[in-house]
């Protein structure tokens, strides 16, 4: 009972992080369950089947507060669930670990560019309007959805950063059109666990402790990235990429000890800086906005 309990609250400070930030709810729970020793296609199963019912309700919880756009969510989840399924499969058959440094080091790319912009340059709102292109979403849900099937986690820090780099909408609508494709992710990627692994290979107390764990923080969550001001909102989703992506990277290095000490306070230290200066940021151009509309 005691280990379901932390399972449950696993679950909830994951969602609380995916639902908000639109990212981290399979990386973080994989990655402890692998630490526990179960191994990495039950882990990956495991979390998947609870996902199904967290981003249900997420998905729900973000379209109550106008963060979905239902178009995005299609044409990003559909391709979404075909790289999921393959992704499932190749995982039920085979480790992708080798691939695992090189997309690290994609995503760093991606989250160091997603804080020297929000922090420093804020967001673009001229650019809003233009909305995503089948085009570009659909190569791209098909890339994410097998990276988070067979890696254990990986959708949202895929998909989210590389949407909004491209700042063609807000970023709650990102954040929430994400969390709500995932659904169509979730379903297909267990889908594919259970045709190749059968119901033996799903740890079915811990996917229904982090189910029961995500569900409570769902609406939380959805409700937490309608507060937050879009430029503070890119900079600590920035941060959270290259956080967790700069664990990979040391460990494929061998970076250890002091050097390894000094590389996480550094990539902290810069972190902090950048939110600062995004909400520095974001407050000067309320300021600017309010002043704009007391003039007109």
């Amino acid at each position: 009972m005691p280990s379901l309990i932390v399972f449950v609250l696993v679950g909830f400070a994951a969602q609380m992080v995916d639902g908000s930030l639109g990212m981290a709810y399979g990386v973080t729970s994989s990655t402890l369950l692998v630490a526990t020793g179960i191994g990495p296609a039950m882990a990956s199963a495991s979390v998947h089947f609870a996902e199904v019912g967290t981003t249900l309700i997420s998905g729900a919880s973000h379209w109550r507060f106008g963060n979905v756009d239902w178009r995005t969510v299609l044409l990003l989840g559909v391709p979404g669930a075909v790289g999921a399924f393959a992704g499932a499969t190749v995982l039920s058959n085979l480790s992708t670990e080798a691939a695992r440094p090189w997309m690290s080091a994609i995503l760093l790319v991606l989250g160091v560019s997603l804080l020297v912009r929000f922090a420093v340059k804020g967001t673009r709102t001229d650019r809003h309007h233009l909305g995503f292109k089948s085009r570009f979403l659909a190569p791209l849900g098909l890339f994410a959805g097998f990276v988070d099937a067979s890696g254990g986690g990986g959708w949202g820090p895929v998909a989210t950063p590389t949407m909004l780099v491209s700042g063609r909408t807000e970023p709650r609508k990102v954040i929430g059109s994400v969390s709500a494709s995932e659904f169509l992710v979730s379903v297909a990627a267990s889908l594919g666990f259970l045709l190749n692994l059968g119901s033996q290979g799903i740890d079915w107390p811990i996917a229904g402790a982090l189910l029961v764990g995500g569900a409570i923080a769902a609406p939380f969550a959805a409700w937490l990235v309608r507060r937050v001001a879009p430029r503070v909102l890119g900079t600590v989703v920035g941060a959270v990429i290259v956080i967790t992506n700069s664990r990979t990277l040391f460990n494929q290095f061998g970076l250890e000890g002091a050097m390894r000490t000094l590389g996480y306070l550094a990539i902290v230290v810069g972190s902090v800086i950048a939110i600062v200066l995004a909400v520095r940021g974001s407050r000067r151009d309320r300021e600017q906005s309010e002043l704009i509309t007391q003039t007109v």
